[in-house]
């Protein structure tokens, strides 16, 4: 059953397939009893661990995720409880993961292939836009791609070249594929649980900035947050600042420091899933703020802001009050270490272009 919140019904072979646990509906909507405290690495552990645990079909592949348990350590301990039929140490070939993946998943497996970084993911970019996206359209139905792609992405850990590339606009721009980037460990076991059972292909995107950089309570039962469904981390009433993945936690520290200096209310929208886009929560914020800022840390050029900006255009231009500001990195390859922090946005600059909105 996709879990993009539609009310269809399952089909009979996605309610007759083995290896679901009998449990499965009580285990999804009961109330969580109990939490254990994650980061965001911890978290996605977790969620492969219980939709492996919970249905056989699921598979891991990539390279070093069984023997080392991936180079963050995401997949540790999965080779252990469910063997190397399911957890499987690939060549270093990314077109073969993913191309091993897309045969895996059109042959009822629910496969989830590791990017080491996603730099790395190129070769298998056309594994991805020309056949896991197009299956279900070249197939008329008759096919489906229930696959993930994971991949550590974005700077700020003083990687070397090729690690620290945020190019998401890549695969939002590709029909088919559904585009995850979760800023919290919650947040993380959750969509990628939601990710896992959906029957697209979904490209989720883990970032490795905050990987270990802080720790929330994490409910222990198996639950979704739906894909496709923005969540406002902070109301606000003066200005709308869109954003995602690791470049949430500079924002909402901006959003307090301008509320404190300037007494500016600032409104966080935590994207979530970039593809599809929750229109309606980028709409229904700028409706009822009138100024809108977008930050992103990947290049500013054709990056998903300015796909927000004209959203906002077409569907509620006559809310608007000032011009939309993009806070982005710069249009240049990723530095590395000594100039990656002058490439990030940072609270700072992303106080800039709050109070350059306000004040227009």
């Amino acid at each position: 059953m996709s879990s993009t919140g539609s009310d269809e019904a399952a089909t009979p072979e996605e309610e007759s397939r083995e290896g679901v646990s009998q449990v499965e509906t009580e285990t999804e909507t009961a109330t969580a009893t109990t939490t254990e405290t994650m980061n965001l690495v911890e978290a996605v552990r977790n969620a492969l661990h219980t939709e492996m645990a919970r249905d056989e079909h699921v598979v891991v592949l990539g390279e070093d995720v069984a023997e080392n348990g991936g180079v963050f350590r995401a997949t540790e301990g999965l080779l252990e409880s469910f063997g190397d039929e399911r957890v499987v140490d690939t060549p270093l070939a990314e077109s073969g993961i993913v191309g091993t993946a897309i045969g895996l998943a059109m042959t009822d497996m629910r496969p989830v292939a590791e990017m080491q970084f996603m730099g790395f993911a190129y070769p298998a970019f056309d594994q991805l836009v020309s056949h896991a996206a197009r299956m279900r359209s070249r197939s008329h139905g008759q096919y489906t791609v229930p696959m993930v792609v994971r991949a550590p992405y974005g700077g700020g850990i003083r990687a070397p070249e090729h690690h620290s590339e945020s190019k998401e606009a890549f695969f939002v721009h590709e029909p088919g594929l559904k585009v995850v980037v979760p800023s919290t460990p919650a947040d993380a076991k959750g969509l990628l649980i939601a990710s896992i059972r959906d029957p697209d292909p979904v490209v989720f995107l883990e970032p490795k900035l905050v990987y270990r950089a802080f720790r929330e309570d994490v409910p222990t039962n198996a639950y979704e947050t739906p894909l496709g469904k923005a969540a406002v981390k902070r109301e606000g009433s003066d200005v709308t600042v869109y954003t995602w993945g690791a470049m949430v936690h500079p924002t909402l520290i901006a959003a307090d420091n301008v509320a404190d200096e300037d007494g500016i209310d600032v409104e966080v929208v935590d994207l979530r899933t970039l593809s599809p886009l929750d229109v309606e929560t980028v709409v229904d914020s700028f409706e009822k703020t009138g100024r809108a800022v977008v930050v992103h840390e990947a290049p500013k050029t054709a990056g998903l802001g300015a796909e927000i900006a004209a959203t906002i255009q077409e569907e509620a231009l006559l809310h608007q009050e000032a011009p939309i500001t993009r806070v982005a990195g710069y249009d240049v390859p990723m530095p590395l270490h000594e100039l990656e922090d002058y490439y990030l946005p940072q609270a700072l600059r992303i106080q800039e272009g709050i109070r350059e909105t306000v004040s227009f």
